[in-house]
């Protein structure tokens, strides 16, 4: 990330809206609420990142140089085909699409290790009905 959220935050008090829409961090935010979870002011961070995201779409923001928006689709194409995250293979097609296919590999086995990251490649039963949320989101954004 570019911008730690709580820059973020504060660029968007102080009126910048242009550097925050060209910030890779707001495509590298995985929408998890962990930081909505934990921010003691109850700032909702998960939803102003999706917020912020699709007003650049809107908007054409031009991102700079990084693939912040790659790593975003990465995700959103993992949990379209499986319903569900896979991080081995959103952390193997962000970096190759990086050109760097070792880059954190040391914390990949570190994580493996302490099973925090599976190779398990499992879908949710009703995968279907997923695929059927982004079709209708698609024709959402289109209309």
């Amino acid at each position: 990330m570019d911008l730690q959220p709580n820059q973020v935050i504060r660029l968007i008090q102080t009126n910048d809206p242009g550097t925050v829409l060209q910030s890779h961090t707001i495509w590298l935010c995985a929408s998890c609420r962990t930081c909505s979870v934990r921010c003691p002011d109850g700032i909702d961070v998960a939803h102003i990142m999706d917020s912020l995201r699709k007003i650049a779409l809107e908007e054409k923001a031009s991102v700079r140089e990084g693939n912040g928006m790659r790593f975003n689709e990465f995700f959103l194409d993992s949990i379209r085909k499986r319903g569900r995250v896979n991080e081995m293979e959103i952390l193997l097609r962000y970096n190759l699409a990086a050109h760097q296919p070792f880059k954190d590999s040391h914390l990949g086995l570190v994580m493996v290790a302490k099973r925090k990251l599976s190779f398990s490649n499992r879908k949710i039963k009703e995968v279907g009905l997923i695929k059927e949320i982004f079709k209708n989101s698609k024709r959402f954004i289109e209309e």
